[in-house]
């Protein structure tokens, strides 16, 4: 059961990483400080991201059961071939859609200029945005087969 404390911590530190960037993409700033807000950023949310990965090794968790205390990390055990099959699959989703998300930005505008032009072309130019976009239906499913393997 999810205490006040576990909801709400997270949702600070979540709170606390994000408020930089509220003012640097208000379109106030220029590119130099929005790169370097940017990068504080990344490095602060990497920063927590360890932080807890540290917290989690040194600081053992205990579940509480109705009879005994049962060890959160006896629970969550699994083989190393386990976790970098997860790191795979979730790497092979994201950087998937990073790569459609770069060809559909190169694709629909050149297929909105195309049908400006004649709208003959709608067709034609529909197949190429679609076709960036099967590259991250083509990574979710790869992500899926790993997943299944394991």
């Amino acid at each position: 059961m999810l205490t006040f404390i576990d909801f709400v911590l997270p949702l600070i530190l979540i709170l606390l990483i994000m408020i930089p960037l509220v003012s640097a993409f208000n379109g106030k700033q220029s590119k130099s400080k929005v790169k370097k807000a940017l990068m504080k950023h990344v490095f602060g949310f990497f920063t927590v991201i360890t932080l807890v990965f540290v917290v989690q090794l040194f600081v053992k968790p205990q579940l509480y059961g109705a009879d005994e205390v049962i060890p959160a990390v006896d629970l969550l055990t699994g083989t190393l071939a386990q976790g970098l099959g997860f790191l795979s699959a979730a790497l092979a989703t994201g950087l998937s859609a990073l790569g459609a998300g770069i060809a559909v930005a190169a694709a629909a505008p050149a297929a909105i200029g195309a049908f400006s032009e004649n709208e003959k072309n709608f067709g034609k130019s529909l197949i190429f945005v679609a076709l960036g976009e099967g590259v991250a239906i083509y990574g979710l499913l790869i992500s899926i087969l790993i997943i299944n393997q394991l």
